[in-house]
């Protein structure tokens, strides 16, 4: 017990105060993150959409965060992330609110587009934050307890939000969600210290005036980027068709299906830190984004011969999480630590977007091909296109050992 202990006090150990703070910001938000969530569910039960119509909606939401990332990491480059991070809170926070005055089926996908465009201006900026926030030593580290904050808030979220939508109704879902993006904005505006804004070097100016540093030329990380638009799509079926199948298949409740969610947010919280802090000094982290896809398989053939059992559905839950534990965190790290500071902006923007395409087409494919051919078709594609995405990352590990050699 003692051992396990130190190995939690060491991956907590010499974090800088202002992550700490952006971390704490980060689960006052995301405790409210029930929308994306529960939306299909609304849409589907209260609005009455088909599952193909709620899938259309919903990859409006994907199209929003593409935009958004991207005009995100434009101005990440140009103004101060500070700005970004509390602005992009408060302006999401409002328009959420008009979900709870529309059903008409256009204005409501307007509506999750403008909502995800605005919340996905903070990504970039955030990722600067911790990126100017820590010390290359501790920024994977840093990544992953902003990480834990965000799936403590996850945890707590999905398992409140189910509990709320099953006996208040889903639209209390959209105020709660609001509030707390308005309480993130405001902590952040009260606590985190605003880095002043610096006159652009003359350097700083040609390295963003030249192209040939621009993430659009670096093909290695584009092919990265297409492999985790890959993974994602994959991983957001979590999100985006299995709460659907855990309701028509499986017949279980908003609260059940919650609380499977919110176990999800626990398990990160429970085993990331230590094992991100065990495995941070090792510098082929692509094998452990190998390892983090190749759960996303064997979780979707273990909950498809599960049929619907509870126990099964446990399993998949607690692998799903594995394979988001190995990857994201070095995902992020790889994507943060490739460019020099000039381009941070834009490399996290292409990150960013690489998880707007899979939000996009997570629900168009999810729901799309369940609608139309059954459940069991959508578990095949999906293993399928998961391992195509690991053969992928497989190729890039092999690809940054042999750069890795020759900079030795």
């Amino acid at each position: 017990m003692y051992r396990i202990l130190s190995l939690y006090r060491g991956a907590f150990s010499n974090i800088q105060r202002n992550i700490w703070i952006l971390a704490l910001a980060m689960f006052i938000n995301r405790s409210g993150s029930m929308v994306l969530l529960f939306t299909s569910l609304y849409l589907t039960r209260d609005l009455h959409f088909s599952i193909g119509q709620a899938g259309l909606a919903l990859s409006f939401y994907g199209i929003g965060s593409v935009l958004g990332s991207y005009a995100g990491g434009w101005l990440t480059d140009r103004r101060n992330f500070f700005d970004i991070m509390v602005l992009s809170l408060i302006i999401s926070g409002f328009i959420l609110l008009l979900l709870l005055v529309t059903t008409d089926p256009v204005l409501i996908s307007c509506i999750i587009f403008a909502y995800a465009f605005t919340a996905d201006l903070f990504r970039p900026a955030n990722s600067k934050a911790i990126a100017a926030y820590s010390i290359p030593e501790n920024r994977t580290r840093s990544l992953s307890l902003v990480r834990l904050a965000i799936n403590l808030g996850f945890s707590v979220g999905p398992a409140i939000g189910g509990f709320i939508a099953l006996y208040l109704g889903y639209k209390w879902l959209f105020v709660i969600d609001s509030c707390t993006g308005f309480a993130a904005a405001l902590m952040l505006f009260i606590y985190l210290p605003r880095q002043k804004d610096e006159p652009k070097s003359a350097e700083t100016t040609a390295v963003l005036n030249d192209r040939s540093t621009s993430a659009y030329r670096d093909r290695p990380y584009l092919l990265f980027i297409l492999m985790v638009a890959l993974y994602g799509v994959c991983f957001f079926q979590l999100f985006a068709s299995i709460p659907q199948y855990f309701s028509r298949e499986c017949h279980f409740h908003e609260d059940t299906i919650g609380l499977l969610l919110g176990l999800n947010g626990l398990l990160v919280v429970l085993i990331e830190m230590p094992l991100v802090a065990a495995l941070e000094k090792e510098q082929r982290i692509f094998r452990f984004i190998l390892a983090g896809t190749l759960c996303i398989p064997v979780a979707l053939l273990i909950l498809y011969l599960g049929k619907g059992m509870m126990i099964w559905a446990i399993v998949y839950t607690f692998i799903i999480t594995m394979s988001e534990i190995f990857a994201m965190p070095f995902m992020m790290n790889y994507a943060l630590s490739r460019p020099g500071t000039e381009r941070q902006g834009q490399y996290s923007a292409l990150y960013s977007i690489s998880y707007g395409l899979a939000n996009i087409a997570a629900p168009l494919l999810g729901l799309g091909i369940a609608s139309r051919y059954g459940f069991d078709s959508m578990f095949g594609f999906f293993i399928a296109l998961s391992l195509l995405a690991a053969a992928g990352f497989a190729f890039l590990g092999k690809k940054d050992a042999a750069e890795r050699k020759r900079k030795e």
